[in-house]
């Protein structure tokens, strides 16, 4: 498997830290995806792919909706967690070890291609959706949920990628609500739904453990807090709750579809 210098730092983070991303971890929790699955007539025995799966909480969601699923991720580590994970629940699922920029199945084999809070690693995001439509059947639905921002806020978003770049190196960027309409309609996607929801990041020490931050990084990161600008501090809700750093990111969820013929 062929990966760029993106990918390759993305791979190792997550062979690395597969074991945080399981049971316990804030993306278990799947309201967002249930949201989102509002605005797409799902039935049992879709072919579903979930790309970057992660913990596979997504892909395990479809499994026990009745889809045929296969989870794809570029960590070895992770695929084998999510298949032991939906194992211990009594859940089939294919497991499938590959970049979101190279996705290896034929045109138009899936109804259903989900993708969760990942995207802001993928070195051509661009690229990763037109892969996404080409594997898609005729009318076949993209379900994307990641951190973004919204239009027009380039202050928030510049510092918001510096500090994830500090926490975590394999972070390459997050994109805003427009980029990622503008990038599916590009691809032949037509836009079901798209909205930013706001989502809270409760602990500062959580969230750099969850990625393993140097120490040298943890320091840059609470110094860009403390530095933070007015603006991008009221527009973040950046504050302390009982004694933890806390603010509020915005995710986008977004549901768009192929055209049927």
């Amino acid at each position: 498997m062929k990966l760029d210098a993106i990918q390759a730092a993305a791979a190792a983070q997550f062979d690395k830290q597969s074991q945080n991303y399981g049971k316990g971890h804030i993306l278990e929790q799947t309201p967002d995806v249930e949201l989102g699955l509002t605005h797409i007539p799902l039935r049992a025995g879709w072919r579903a792919l979930d790309v970057a799966t992660g913990g596979g909480h997504t892909g395990l969601l479809l499994a026990a909706r009745g889809c045929e699923v296969t989870l794809g991720d570029i960590s070895a580590n992770m695929l084998e967690r999510a298949a032991k994970l939906g194992a211990e629940r009594g859940l089939r699922v294919v497991t499938r070890q590959f970049p979101a920029e190279a996705i290896p199945f034929g045109d138009g084999e899936f109804d259903l291609v989900s993708c969760r809070v990942a995207p802001h690693h993928f070195s051509d995001p661009e690229g990763f959706v037109r892969e996404v439509t080409r594997v898609l059947k005729p009318g076949g639905y993209f379900l994307l949920i990641d951190g973004s921002m919204e239009d027009g806020r380039p202050e928030a978003e510049a510092w918001l990628h510096q500090v994830e770049k500090w926490r975590d190196p394999s972070h390459h960027r997050m994109w805003t609500k427009g980029t990622w309409e503008r990038w599916c309609a590009a691809a032949g996607l037509s836009l079901i739904h798209s909205e930013l929801q706001p989502m809270k990041q409760p602990d500062l020490e959580w969230y750099f453990d969850a990625a393993a931050t140097s120490l040298e990084n943890r320091v840059k990161v609470r110094e860009a807090i403390r530095t933070v600008p007015p603006a991008v501090k009221e527009f973040l809700r950046l504050g302390e709750e009982d004694g933890k750093t806390v603010w509020w990111w915005q995710r986008l969820i977004l549901v768009a579809r192929k055209a049927a013929r």
